[in-house]
C-alpha cells in the first residue's frame, strides 16, 4: 500500500542566505517534507519496520539545516537526496523550506521554495 510520511512546521534558526548579515546573524526558517512510500504489511502490524520513521526524517533536516548555504535550493535538494537515499521504499520527496522575513526591501510574512525529487 502507499502512503506518505509528512512532517509539517519544523522550525530552525539557521544560517542561510546569499547577503552576509543572513550568514552571520541567521534567520527563523519552517520546514515541511513529504515523502510518497511504499508502507509494508509490517506496518498495519503496528511495527516501526514498515514505514518511515519520522525521527530519522527529522535527523537529516535539522543536520542539513545547520549547514549554512546561500541558496535554499541548495539545502532542500540535499535533504531530499538524503531521504531517497536513506529510505529505499521512498518513491518521491517534497521539501518547503520558508525563509521568515527576507531581505526584499518590503513587507514580506515568508519566502519558500520547494523542491521535488523522484527516486
Amino acid at each position: 500500500m502507499t502512503g506518505k510520511v509528512v512532517l509539517e512546521g519544523l522550525e530552525f534558526h539557521a544560517y542561510h542566505g546569499v547577503y552576509p548579515h543572513e550568514r552571520s546573524s541567521g534567520n527563523k526558517f519552517e520546514v515541511d517534507v513529504s515523502i510518497d512510500t511504499v508502507f509494508s504489511e509490517s506496518a498495519f502490524r503496528d511495527e516501526l519496520n514498515g514505514t518511515i520513521n519520522y525521527e530519522d526524517v527529522y535527523a537529516i533536516v535539522k543536520e542539513a539545516m545547520e549547514r549554512p548555504a546561500k541558496l535554499l535550493e541548495t539545502v532542500g535538494h540535499l535533504i531530499a537526496e538524503e531521504s531517497l537515499q536513506k529510505f529505499p521504499s521512498a518513491k518521491l520527496v517534497e521539501v518547503k523550506i520558508s525563509k521568515f522575513n527576507p531581505p526584499i526591501g518590503g513587507v514580506c510574512k515568508k519566502a519558500s521554495v520547494v523542491v521535488v525529487k523522484v527516486k
